[in-house]
């Protein structure tokens, strides 16, 4: 019986061995970077001093961000949480988001160590439970949109990954924040990049303070935008709710003011930047949304004191019946020209920015 068995075995393996091999795998599609076993090892550390200053502003962004969402929480007490409609559990999702914050800090400061910045002291222009929700959704939409428009120019692409997995975590958040406030939780089909310079101008007012060892952010801060009828976020109709039927809150051929400041203006922390501008006078007003930077004229303009007024520009995203361009949280900033810029080369209208960004609430 055992001699049968064996010789079975045998059999077995006999004819496995005399199986046809199966088919080869299919040619790798050409092209790709890094992706060949003959690549170089991935090296997650900045390479380069556009790197490390792209990486170090993001490190200031996680920083703020960890800070603002610890700081609503102990500023305000249960009750007030739950009298704007969230509940012990909705306090805990902020907490949690808080937690992720420790993460994307440490994994920034492990990209640049040892020359990572430590955490600052922060004002925030809030003294309500919706206005602190309010902030936190415009904080991380400038805090995501600023990783998207330098991740594909980084010299280093193997940190860009790490990034890219960290930011995918802020952009729920954002989300998550519209939704504890009661807006549409995403009204648009795209989310907008921007410059380095443009979210460390919208960073930088609310750095009080940083240890003196933190390295100098080398980004531009342009004269800071204000939109004095920006559209209204906080209903008091509306509390955290997974959506709404209020998906816009503002509309196409709205008139909106701006007032800017002068360059030249010592600002941030310790008071160690100024504010500067190439351009000329303003002519536009450039809204940043979607796919799309669309131009739209400034009149009334008063340059002695500043102030000037456009409309909100009309459009959809791919024409008639799809969606509309200007929505969600987004940006406009004023300028001296209209050069054509895209969604890859939007920096390049940084000579024409007179003042801004700022943020503007559309929906």
């Amino acid at each position: 019986m055992l001699r049968t068995l064996i010789a079975g075995v045998i059999a077995l393996c006999c004819f496995a061995d005399a199986a046809p091999p199966g088919p080869p795998p299919p040619p790798a599609p050409s092209g790709g970077v890094d992706v060949t076993p003959g690549s170089p090892p991935p090296v997650y550390h900045t390479i380069s001093d556009f790197d490390f200053q792209s990486f170090n502003l993001a490190l200031n962004q996680e920083y703020i961000e960890l800070d603002l969402f610890h700081y609503g929480l102990a500023r305000f007490s249960p009750q007030e949480f739950l009298d704007a409609g969230l509940g012990p559990e909705y306090q805990f999702l902020i907490e949690y988001m808080a937690d992720q914050e420790v993460g994307h800090a440490e994994m920034v400061s492990n990209i640049i160590y040892p020359y990572g910045a430590k955490p600052c002291q922060y004002q925030y222009p809030f003294d309500t439970v919706r206005g602190f929700l309010d902030f936190c959704q415009k904080l991380t939409r400038w805090g995501e949109s600023g990783v998207y428009g330098f991740l594909p120019h980084l010299d280093n692409r193997a940190p860009a990954e790490l990034l890219i997995n960290s930011i995918t975590t802020e952009a729920r958040q954002q989300m998550a924040f519209r939704q504890l406030e009661g807006l549409f939780p995403m009204a648009v089909w795209f989310i907008a990049g921007i410059p380095q310079a443009w979210a460390w101008t919208l960073l930088s007012p609310y750095l009080v303070h940083c240890p003196a060892e933190n390295p100098y952010i080398k980004w531009q801060i342009f004269p800071y935008l204000n939109v004095t009828n920006n559209p209204i976020a906080i209903r008091n109709d509306s509390k955290a709710a997974v959506s709404t039927n209020v998906s816009a809150i503002s509309y196409p051929g709205y008139q909106v003011n701006f007032q800017w400041d002068n360059p030249g203006i010592n600002v941030s922390y310790d008071l160690k930047y100024q504010t500067s501008s190439t351009a000329g006078p303003p002519k536009y007003a450039l809204w940043v949304s979607q796919l799309n930077a669309t131009y739209t004229p400034l009149y009334n303009i008063d340059t002695d004191n500043n102030y000037a007024s456009t409309k909100q520009p009309d459009g959809q995203v791919f024409g008639n019946n799809t969606a509309p361009i200007f929505n969600d949280t987004m940006f406009v900033a004023l300028t001296d020209d209209n050069p054509y810029v895209t969604p890859y080369n939007l920096s390049l209208v940084n000579p024409h920015i007179v003042a801004g960004p700022a943020i503007y609430q559309a929906g």
